[in-house]
């Protein structure tokens, strides 16, 4: 999982480092809104991977085989249902962002072109997201590996083909993205379709439909998504706040966040893991399981947190070096860094603490501390 993290990063700059070769600011200004925005609603609808996780994991430890697949079925009928909503409202949606984003009008005009093509992956992207936490919660990790990479391989070697090679623009890039999310749902429901001959079982209509459940899987996913927004929110404040002290404060935030995005994404696998090994001792109904499960989890967090610490100590300046030559920028991050050598031992704790939750489905217990940290604390 940390491997398949740290793949997402690689395929923004892809993207970025693309867009900066055309002549002239205004595409790479343009793929930085369309990310920007699509990152905004594809973040706010991942519960779909979270609370599929969850629900899988708990039913893998119980050996509900037909439970299993309407895990899964399930979700993709939800996400079809949000991605059919999406495009229906891609306009309005559109315009909303734009409004709020308000980039220069050249810039606005690439952008505009840019969404109305990449809108079209929202059904891969929703489908993926299930299908990733389904993996997930059947304790493979191998797929969602394989997954992310053949859809980030596939959409940068498309931007070097569109952009490079056929000479597109900001419509290439959106394109490549499409076409990528959609290679990843056919490798995704192949490697579905092998997995479930391990799971003997059959769909029902019924069963998927059924009214108790859906409404279940809708609660979970419901309480996730505040959970998101919370976290959306926190950044979006940050950043507001930082921007308020002027640009050099707003600068040096904006990289000592790329290092704890960074030190997210290697926290964050084990937080995958808890998701998948406290859900299925549940589902077993092993309260031994479940402990040594969170205290498995907890040992290796702590012990990548102490990495990061001393790597931050040690090598921070000289990381921010590489990500800015100016020097104002520099020294102002340089006060500020002891707080990111801090960090990592402050967010191991809500890091692992939210894969515990969501794979014991205790949505509710997550919704309300996030909103209790968020709103009577930040």
């Amino acid at each position: 999982m940390i491997l398949s993290n740290l793949s997402i990063p690689l395929l923004g700059m892809v993207d970025s480092g693309v867009a900066g070769h055309l002549p002239g600011p205004v595409y790479l200004g343009a793929v930085a809104v369309g990310a920007t925005i699509f990152n905004f609603l594809f973040m706010g609808l991942n519960f779909l991977r979270m609370g599929t996780t969850g629900i899988t994991a708990q039913a893998f430890g119980a050996g509900k085989q037909d439970v299993l697949r309407e895990a899964l079925g399930r979700s993709i009928l939800i996400a079809l249902a949000l991605a059919t909503a999406l495009i229906v409202l891609q306009v309005p949606l559109r315009e909303i962002f734009l409004y709020f984003v308000a980039p220069a009008e050249e810039v606005k005009s690439f952008t505009r072109t840019y969404f109305e093509i990449r809108i079209w992956s929202a059904p891969a992207v929703l489908v993926n997201f299930a299908m990733l936490g389904w993996f997930l919660g059947l304790q493979n990790a191998r797929v969602p590996l394989v997954l992310l990479l053949t859809i980030n391989i596939t959409n940068m070697a498309l931007d070097l083909l569109f952009v490079v090679g056929l000479g597109y623009h900001v419509d290439g890039i959106a394109a490549a993205s499409v076409i990528a999310e959609f290679t990843g749902l056919v490798v995704g429901l192949f490697f579905v379709s092998r997995e479930l001959k391990n799971h003997p079982g059959r769909f029902s209509l019924h069963a998927l439909v059924n009214r108790q459940q859906l409404i279940h899987t809708i609660h979970i996913n419901g309480n996730i998504l505040v959970r998101t927004l919370c976290l959306m929110f926190s950044f979006a404040f940050f950043t507001a706040m930082s921007a308020r002290q002027g640009e050099l404060i707003l600068a040096a935030n904006a990289l000592l966040l790329n290092l704890q995005f960074f030190m997210a994404y290697g926290l964050d696998g084990f937080a995958h893991a808890a998701e998948a090994l406290v859900g299925r001792a549940l589902g077993m109904q092993k309260r031994a399981s479940f402990e040594l499960a969170i205290r498995r989890c907890l040992q290796w967090s702590l012990l990548v947190a102490l990495l990061f610490s001393v790597i931050y100590a040690l090598l921070g300046n000289g990381i921010i070096a590489l990500l800015t030559d100016i020097k104002s920028v520099r020294t102002t991050a340089a006060v500020f860094l002891p707080w990111m050598i801090l960090s990592p031992w402050i967010s191991v704790w809500p890091f692992l603490y939210d894969g515990v939750l969501i794979g014991a489905t205790w949505v509710r217990e997550m919704r309300n501390s996030m909103l209790f940290s968020t709103f009577l604390i930040y």
